[in-house]
């Protein structure tokens, strides 16, 4: 195997080998820079290195209140009764409430994508705050308390008498749609159906020379997250509620004002920086929970989540049954696929509804497929809720299309990766849905750049493709799984981000921006794109964000779209005033605005650059004759119309990131052990703004889908969570992980600024599934069910050696 340390490439497209800011870049804006691309250190790195970045869970308002939640102790169960008189009677308890105390008790969420056949033909979903009388999972949230001290809360908790009756449950979403299951919700468990009609599908199969049928299975798998849902709450002086939470989305104020039915200028919610979220701080947490609290109480309030109860109560990666049966041509050319795909959404709606649209239309992978027929569907259980995980259902897909290719290419006897490279999506192919594909496609370039770093021998059947060392106990395998995954919102959602960039008088500068940082390097970002168009260093730039009062509003750090909408809006605004500052430059420098350069905090005429003037003079200048210092831009997303109900054609999002991951691992035959030895990412990142947090963002990926495809698992059983701390709950340790190699690619091709793509969530679909196909190369064996634990190698084993008489 080739060295696979870092590395860095650039395609041959648009704006290669061009200087980063020069006029490649187009418009008012382009400068003399060469901030972005570059590996400018983060402006919270050195808080985090030293250990003082403060997160929500280090804050201890004097005097404060401490919540806690009773969760429900059965998944399926009607409340007959709540008791909290012996509750209340604790010394120090403040308050216990119940669904009684909440003025509207109640989350209500959209549902697209109901079908014809849904039963319940409502388009809304009603969550419940706290229980009132059906409980529908374990973890449910029952009631509230706060008490002067933390042996008080508890206390209480232990002393509210809650009657349960139990009642029949479904906890398989197969068995869940069955026309006899127990409902969760009136109406039946069909939560949502999505469908994918593209071309003839009886056609495409009537041409294919290999047809493959195979059922595939993803599990429950929990975020995992260092810092669980935390927060504080307090009243101020103005009667508006205050709270400090970690969370994806600010805009989680209104469903605070919703509950205590408050208007929403009442709520203010603040973000500090978040000790770890890959979706699972989309929905509401705490916050809800805070601001009754504070509300009720007139008193601040701190409610931290144990580890225990956030595994218990907040959502999970959904867990999918993939049925998939796709057609080729001998010389190994797609011809059709067909798929159901069904989603447990657990007791309640949230995500599920968006997630399952995902998977839907990126079941047939980067590939150019003529003839599809897809359906996708989520059904209520009584398992725990799912929700929202880093990749967004891409993750899942990914394992049953790369699946799908190995299979075919073992049928056909072709090596693997030229039937990738016959089928690869290009620019201007049409996806599932029929939409063309806008941006540069580098696929088959980041897949063949792996072939030496994780592909394996062609061609593997069952009986081949492994090598052994080790004095035959141990079994080595390569694979290869490539992947397009979506960036942003979807298409028809006219998704929006507001940002505010203004100097200082001494030409300093402030970014304002509602855009949460889970650590991604989101606020980071931002400072690298001012700087690039403002020539002012980053070290004198300051970002405030993640305040619902006083930054603008930036939507969701979710779908990978800060980067695009927060940095366009940045970009938009930064240009404004680089306009403004040209004017004013030149007039100090008797030099037409189109002449003016900007870097390195001065302006100089481009011909004659000794003739320069500091930009805090230029500053202090448009100041006195009244400029406008700052700029509010807004970057509205490119919209249009939802996709055809019935046949799921038109433009889904706007744009995809596409890349690849080769992966390496040793197999101990005796035991089952897997190691991971190698993996190589390798993405087209549209242009890398920071190219250190593009490689962290792609090496971090590698690990979360190693963890995912060999031991992550929630174990649930009728409804009950068994894996119910970090102890149990298996995560990859440093003894687990290998070097990841990166490659980055930039075709400068993406809708973001600077033609950047987002990385953070497309990076890791195919990382599981690239290591789990290299240990079914290594065993000889395919695998159908993630994870991949010792058990299952172990049975792989056996199968095969039934098959070929030996191993």
């Amino acid at each position: 195997m080739s060295d696979i340390s870092a590395s860095t490439r650039r395609t041959d497209g648009a704006g290669a080998g061009q200087h980063p800011g020069t006029s490649s870049f187009g418009e008012v804006g382009a400068s003399r820079n060469s901030v972005v691309g570059s590996r400018i250190v983060r402006h919270d790195a050195v808080d985090k290195a030293g250990g003082v970045l403060v997160y929500a869970s280090d804050y201890f308002p004097r005097g404060a209140l401490v919540g806690r939640v009773l969760h429900a102790q059965h998944p399926s169960a009607r409340i007959r009764r709540i008791d909290k008189t012996a509750a209340l009677s604790v010394p120090g308890v403040v308050c216990v409430l119940t669904a009684d105390d909440v003025p509207q008790n109640e989350y209500v969420s959209g549902l697209p994508g109901r079908g014809s056949d849904a039963g319940d033909k409502r388009d809304q979903a009603v969550h419940q705050i706290l229980v009132r009388d059906r409980v529908r999972y374990l973890g449910e949230p029952v009631a509230l308390v706060a008490a002067e001290t933390e042996a008080a809360a508890d206390q209480a908790l232990e002393r509210i008498v809650v009657d349960y009756e139990s009642l029949p449950g479904v906890f398989d979403p197969i068995d869940a749609l069955r026309p006899d299951a127990p409902e969760v919700h009136e109406g039946g468990n069909l939560l949502c159906r999505w469908a994918i009609r593209k071309g003839d599908i009886a056609a495409g199969f009537d041409r294919a020379d290999v047809v493959v049928e195979n059922t595939y299975r993803t599990q429950f798998v929990d975020h995992a997250y260092l810092e669980t849902e935390t927060g504080v709450a307090w009243v101020d002086e103005n009667q508006v509620i205050n709270i400090r939470v970690g969370t994806q989305v600010l805009e989680h104020y209104r469903d605070v004002a919703r509950a205590l039915k408050l208007p929403d200028s009442k709520v203010r919610i603040l973000c500090p920086s978040l000790g770890g979220g890959f979706g699972g701080k989309e929905d509401v947490t705490v916050e809800v929970f805070l601001g009754i609290l504070a509300w009720k109480t007139g008193r601040p309030v701190r409610l931290e989540y144990k580890r225990e109860e956030s595994i218990l109560a907040h959502a999970k990666r959904h867990p999918f049954v993939m049925r998939c049966k796709t057609g080729a041509t001998r010389d190994g050319r797609l011809t059709a696929l067909e798929a159901d795909l069904i989603g447990d959404s657990g007791a309640y709606a949230y995500l599920s509804v968006w997630v399952v649209y995902y998977v839907t239309f990126t079941v047939t992978g980067p590939y150019r497929i003529p003839n599809v027929w897809v359906d996708g569907r989520a059904a209520y259980t009584n398992n725990p809720i799912s929700s929202a995980f880093r990749c967004f259902g891409s993750l899942q897909s990914n394992f049953a299309s790369e699946s799908q290719m190995d299979a075919l290419a073992r049928e056909l006897g072709m090596d693997p990766l030229k039937v990738r490279e016959i089928n690869y999506l290009r620019k201007g192919d049409g996806i599932s849905t029929g939409d063309p594909v806008r941006s540069e496609v580098e696929i088959a370039e980041e897949a063949s750049g792996l072939r030496s770093e994780g592909a394996p021998s062609p061609p593997p059947r069952a009986d081949k493709g492994k090598t052994v060392d080790g004095g035959g106990k141990v079994l080595t395998g390569r694979a290869v799984a490539a992947s397009f995954t979506p960036y942003g919102r979807m298409h028809w959602t006219h998704d929006t981000a507001q940002a505010w960039v203004g100097f200082e008088m001494d030409a300093s500068i402030v970014i304002r921006a509602g855009a949460p940082d889970l650590g991604g390097g989101q606020a980071s970002s931002l400072v690298s794109i001012a700087s690039e168009v403002l020539g002012v260093d980053p070290v004198r730039i300051t970002v405030q964000a993640a305040d619902s009062q006083l930054t603008p509003l930036s939507g969701t750090t979710t779908a990978s779209r800060q980067l695009t909408m927060s940095g366009n809006a940045v970009l938009k605004s930064s240009r404004e005033i680089l306009r403004q500052l040209k004017e004013v430059a030149g007039d100090l420098l008797e030099a037409p605005p189109e002449e003016v350069e900007v870097a390195d905090g001065r302006a100089f005429v481009r011909a004659f650059p000794e003739r320069e003037v500091e930009l805090a003079t230029v500053v202090r200048r448009m100041a006195a004759t009244g400029r406008p210092l700052g700029n509010l831009a807004q970057w509205n997303a490119p919209a249009g119309d939802p996709l055809d109900p019935e046949t799921g054609q038109g433009r889904a999002v706007n744009d995809y990131t596409f890349g690849a991951i080769g992966a390496e691992v040793a197999v101990d035959r005796e035991t089952g052990e897997v190691q991971v030895r190698r993996m190589t990412s390798c993405f087209d990142v549209g242009r890398a703004i920071n190219r250190t947090s593009v490689e962290g963002q792609m090496e971090g990926a590698a690990y979360m889908g190693l963890g995912q495809g060999l031991m992550e698992e929630i174990i649930v059983w009728e409804g009950v969570t068994e894996t119910s701390n970090l102890e149990t709950y298996l995560l990859p340790t440093s003894l687990d992980t290998p070097d990841v190699g990166t490659q980055i690619l930039e075709s400068e091709s993406g809708v973001g600024p600077f033609g950047a793509k987002g990385i953070g969530e497309p990076a890791l679909t195919p990382a599981s599934t690239a290591v789990a196909l290299a240990v079914a190369d290594a065993v000889g064996m395919p695998f159908r069910e993630l994870p991949i634990t010792p058990e299952r190698v172990l049975a792989a084993l056996e199968a095969t050696k039934k098959c070929t008489g030996s191993i």
